[in-house]
C-alpha cells in the first residue's frame, strides 16, 4: 500500500472541492441557466413538463439537481481518473465560474 504525503492529501481535498464546484455548475448550466433555456424547453414539450402526470423521467431529469448532480458527479469522478489532462483545466473552469456565481448572487 502506497503512503500519502500531506501534500497529496492536500491536492486530493483540492480536487474534491474542484469537483464539487464543477457537478455544482454543470448541474446549474443544465437546469437553470438561461443559455440552456431552450433545451429545456425542446424536453419539455416533446416529453411533458416536470410533474405532469404522463410526463417523462427525462423531463423529470432535466429538473431535479438531485438527480443531476449524480450523473455530472460520476463524469467528473470517470474523467479525474481517466483523462486528468483534459479535466484539470476544465474542472476548474467550471469551478471558477460556480464561485463567480454564487458570489455575485450574494452581492445582489
Amino acid at each position: 500500500m502506497r503512503k500519502r504525503t500531506s501534500g497529496a492529501v492536500g491536492e486530493s481535498a483540492l480536487e474534491l472541492g474542484v469537483d464539487l464546484l464543477a457537478t455544482y455548475r454543470l448541474t446549474t448550466l443544465i437546469k437553470d441557466d438561461k443559455i440552456t433555456e431552450d433545451l429545456r424547453g425542446m424536453v419539455f414539450s416533446r416529453y411533458g413538463e416536470p410533474g405532469d402526470e404522463h410526463s417523462h423521467k427525462l423531463s423529470y431529469l432535466m429538473a431535479c439537481p438531485w438527480c443531476l448532480s449524480i450523473y455530472f458527479a460520476a463524469i467528473a469522478v470517470l474523467a479525474r481518473r481517466t483523462a486528468p489532462r483534459a479535466w484539470k483545466p476544465l474542472s476548474r473552469v467550471l469551478a471558477l465560474s460556480a464561485m463567480t456565481g454564487l458570489l455575485a448572487e450574494q452581492r445582489g
